[in-house]
């Protein structure tokens, strides 16, 4: 606020100290240096101008809290489809909460709908980002429990709202609202939300108990989580399935008994070949093309195939020859998505016990690469050149 001359009120804040006191809603500069020369260049000023003055200023204030900037779809197409720009801040409604984004998550889904190959097609220009971890900057007034400058996880995407996180400001529903704990930094709260709930759900899906699985992609965000829980489930073996020697040895730091390179001809036989020529009871698989059909061959008989993750949308074959394996080995595949288990309650529930564990560090939480907000589209060249593991990240 403004500090202004009037007679009545100068003894006053002269009296009040170096702490500054409220006059009839304006503050009065009591820091002697500031005031006096606020007084000698201001002597002129009436009480209404430095009342509209104020108001100038306050609108000046406002209108910049009001933009943020954010990464924009401008159109389909590669990596380049994504520009920083300065763009109108959200507003939360009665029941969302504003959030101040530390982290935004990146994810397959996100590049497949840049590329206008997704179950959807997103409008353009819009905000990429379904996932952010930040602090509650505003609350709407339905909205209790969840307090200002609180720390918290938005999963936005749950709620159906799949855009808006490539940004500095993201509004979430409230009651997919989760409180981080302060044993997590923002960027490992990220990376256990889509991929943490995902796996945590597939194991739900297809228990691991006393089973031998094979996990395709499993340095990847959600299989590196994976190989993890499902150590912790008592599997009887696994197998983790990577493209570079790199990955494979990751997955075997983080709990995977044998690794095999998806990307080499016939590796299914070598599956085979580490489950004494049974193959795998469960295979999680997100890769896509050709690596379903290998997998198929890595499947024991009763075994589950279970088809997750955004590339198995874009391209997934099966003939007549793999209909008469499964029907035959009496085995089965099954189709998993996320989102449509999510019920706030069990978002809620799951959420904060994946959080408790990585807080615990009973799970290692690993970020493959934290790009800055005007750097996205890098990010999304990093995650489809699968040149990183674990999770990929923005900061604005």
């Amino acid at each position: 606020m403004i500090g202004f001359h009037r007679p009545e009120i100068t003894r006053n804040a002269r009296s009040a100290g170096k702490e500054g006191r409220s006059f009839s809603g304006l503050t009065i500069l009591t820091k002697w240096s500031v005031y006096d020369q606020f007084l000698r260049s201001h002597q002129s000023y009436t009480y209404a101008s430095c009342q509209r003055r104020a108001m100038l200023i306050s609108s000046i204030a406002q209108l910049r809290r009001s933009r943020m900037k954010a990464v924009q779809l401008i159109g389909f197409g590669g990596p380049d489809m994504l520009e920083l720009a300065e763009v109108p801040a959200p507003e939360p409604g009665p029941d969302e909460v504003l959030i101040r984004v530390k982290t935004c998550g990146v994810n397959f889904a996100e590049t497949a709908m840049r590329a206008d190959r997704y179950a959807i097609t997103p409008p353009v220009p819009s905000i990429p980002g379904s996932e952010v971890a930040g602090v509650v900057e505003r609350i709407g007034a339905n909205v209790a429990g969840i307090a200002i400058g609180q720390r918290v996880a938005g999963s936005a995407y749950a709620a159906g709202q799949l855009f808006g996180g490539y940004a500095e400001l993201m509004t979430c529903p409230a009651a997919y609202v989760t409180p981080i704990p302060d044993a997590l930094t923002f960027e490992e709260a990220v990376a256990l939300m889509v991929q943490g709930l995902t796996a945590w759900h597939l194991l739900d899906r297809a228990p691991a108990a006393g089973k031998r699985v094979l996990i395709s992609a499993a340095a990847g965000g959600v299989g590196n989580l994976l190989v993890q829980l499902a150590k912790r489930a008592d599997a009887a073996l696994i197998v983790a399935a990577a493209s570079t020697d790199d990955k494979r040895n990751f997955a075997l730091s983080i709990g995977a008994d044998v690794a095999v390179d998806y990307t080499a001809s016939g590796w299914s036989a070598g599956v085979r070949a580490l489950t004494d020529g049974q193959g795998a009871d469960i295979v999680f698989e997100s890769v896509g093309g050709t690596v379903v059909a290998e997998s198929l061959k890595a499947l024991a008989p009763l075994g589950q195939l279970v088809l997750y993750g955004s590339l198995n949308i874009l391209e997934f074959n099966m003939g007549v020859p793999e209909l008469l394996g499964l029907i035959f080995q009496n085995q089965s595949v099954t189709g998993f998505a996320t989102v449509p288990l999510m019920t706030a309650a069990s978002l809620q529930r799951s959420q904060a016990q994946i959080f408790a564990l990585a807080a615990a560090k009973e799970l290692k939480v690993t970020i493959g690469g934290v790009f800055p907000l005007d750097q996205a589209s890098e990010a999304h060249r990093a995650l489809e050149g699968r040149r990183t593991h674990g999770k990929l990240v923005l900061v604005p």
